[in-house]
């Protein structure tokens, strides 16, 4: 089975076997990494892309550099994104990139929307730590391991 991967740097679908995904695996344009475990940075121009064409589940942290709250999760943010390896984990500056922010109806920070298949299938306002949140995603996509 292939699975496609959209390149966060350059934006090129990228096909890879299944079996694939258990390894490093770069971008074949750009080389950028592409199941990095930490979160990429999406913008206005990049987001809908990203995550229409991702096949793995897409978790979007909406934030902004002058939230508290923000700050406090970001590391909670990146111990999920290791700990959750066949999900994308991806960070948007709702100050930078108003136009996505408003397409999905953020009206509080931080914001979880959780993406599969290109579609919201659950959202979470507020911080939250990293095991609860490993256990919320997991929760939301039917996996139990």
């Amino acid at each position: 089975m292939t699975v496609h991967l959209v390149c966060p740097q350059c934006g090129v679908t990228n096909r890879l076997p299944e079996e694939r995904l258990e390894h490093h695996v770069v971008c074949g344009r750009c080389s950028t990494e592409l199941l990095a475990p930490k979160p990429v940075a999406l913008s206005d121009a990049t987001f809908d892309k990203f995550v229409a064409g991702t096949e793995l589940p897409v978790l979007a942290d909406f934030w902004a550099e002058w939230c508290g709250p923000c700050r406090a999760m970001a590391p909670q943010f990146e111990q999920a994104a290791r700990d959750l390896p066949r999900v994308r984990f991806a960070k948007v500056d709702t100050d930078a990139n108003p136009q996505v922010s408003v397409r999905h109806r953020i009206r509080s920070i931080p914001t979880l929307i959780l993406f599969a298949g290109g579609k919201e299938v659950a959202r979470h306002n507020g911080a939250i730590a990293a095991g609860n949140l490993v256990r919320w995603v997991r929760s939301h996509l039917g996996v139990t391991a």
